[in-house]
């Protein structure tokens, strides 16, 4: 079959879409089926990276389209870059050939309203990979009023596409909730969690080597890693650094993008924070290192954006094995997996606002650390094999 690939970012890109939807494609590939993508030419994260326009990788063929470089630092910048794109998608799609199947992520929202008209024209299948939820992304952050007119048009252009969807793929069953809630047929929705990168397990000589980097081998470190977005907010965790300021025995790493990042960064600099380092996102080669390199990771998730968005970043922490600090609502996909993973004694939860008690935890811990990670594999059921097993049958089919 001939398998149309729609998303603002893929391979080489580090952001965490664009990587599993290599995954994906490479899975499509070693099936027999050929692979088209129409992507960006720019790295999402950094404007003044260009990837080549046209590329052969894995026997995947990526076409790449041009865009504007504003940066995240803005709401307008963002909006100029993500509509860019789609014109200059759309534009190119007209002179692609036929595929049997097309697949549409989320980068940028509304994205498959694109993938869903190529599929009606050309009378093929259309495939949603839902990864978060647009406009409600947008009205839970307070971008967009919810009773204004442009979420009511951009609410209408979404649904027209998740209506033609033959079938859709969400991340939890709160998401799944939403699209029920909004009058989709449920049997066209399939709940497939995204999986752990294959390049990333615990990784000692990597972790003792990005310790020795920053600097920190004496110390207990605490790491937000991954998107930093209004929908993970991080006044907590913040909070939390900011108490422990002079507690020399722990340190915060705040790894990533995303239009939080620079903010937190300048802050922290103004502030003159003894015990914060800040790093871009992390070549995939360097990622088991980085994420090793941490004594807990964080996991973010905001009130508002239960079945909205999905902080894909907890299954690699999987894999890496590191006690796990979690601050949001209690209902969560987050507290389910912790659940069903066994890892409440290596793990921790908070409200948001809990700076001080997070503080007393994490000074516990930094004086000894929560229990031995459990026996056992834990990430094997969240494998790419294991879920590209159910997932490409259910794509094709």
């Amino acid at each position: 079959m001939r398998v149309l690939l729609l998303n603002q970012v893929f391979y080489p890109d580090p952001q965490s879409t664009g990587q599993h939807l290599s995954g994906l494609a490479e899975g499509l590939v070693r099936q027999g089926h050929e692979v088209t993508v129409v992507t960006s030419r720019r790295s999402y994260d950094d404007a003044w990276q260009m990837y080549p326009r046209w590329e052969m990788w894995q026997g995947i063929e990526i076409i790449r389209v041009w865009n504007t470089g504003l940066g995240h630092q803005a709401k307008w910048r963002r909006a100029v870059d993500f509509l860019s794109f789609l014109l200059a998608a759309t534009f190119r799609a007209f002179f692609l050939s036929r595929a049997d199947v097309v697949v549409t992520l989320t980068t940028p929202p509304l994205l498959s309203v694109l993938g869903a008209a190529l599929a009606k024209w050309w009378k093929a299948r259309f495939v949603y990979w839902v990864m978060d939820l647009n406009p409600d992304e947008a009205v839970a952050v307070g971008w967009l009023k919810p009773d204004g007119g442009m979420a009511h048009l951009l609410e209408a252009a979404s649904r027209w596409s998740l209506k033609a969807a033959s079938r859709i793929f969400v991340l939890d069953g709160y998401m799944r909730e939403r699209l029920e809630a909004k009058g989709v047929p449920a049997d066209t929705i399939t709940v497939m969690p995204v999986w752990t990168q294959r390049e990333v397990a615990f990784d000692q000589a990597g972790r003792d080597r990005f310790r020795r980097e920053i600097g920190v081998e004496d110390k207990y470190v605490v790491m937000y890693s991954g998107n930093h977005s209004p929908c993970h907010p991080l006044e907590t965790l913040v909070g939390a650094a900011r108490l422990l300021r002079d507690d020399s025995r722990i340190h915060f790493c705040f790894i990533g993008g995303g239009i939080e990042w620079g903010r937190l960064k300048n802050q922290a600099e103004t502030e003159r924070w003894p015990n914060a380092t800040f790093l871009g996102y992390q070549p995939l080669e360097e990622l088991s290192g980085s994420l090793s390199g941490a004594d807990a990771q964080v996991v973010v998730m905001g009130d508002p954006f239960v079945g909205i968005v999905h902080p894909c970043k907890i299954y690699n922490f999987l894999a890496v094995q590191r006690p796990l600090i979690y601050i949001g609502p209690e209902r969560s996909h987050v507290t389910d997996l912790i659940r069903e993973a066994g890892l409440e004694k290596v793990s921790a939860s908070f409200r948001h606002g809990e700076s001080h008690r997070l503080a007393e935890v994490l000074q516990e811990w930094a004086g000894g650390p929560p229990e031995s990670w459990p026996a056992g594999p834990r990430s094997e059921r969240w494998s790419e094999a294991v879920i590209l097993e159910k997932m490409i049958p259910l794509l094709l089919n």
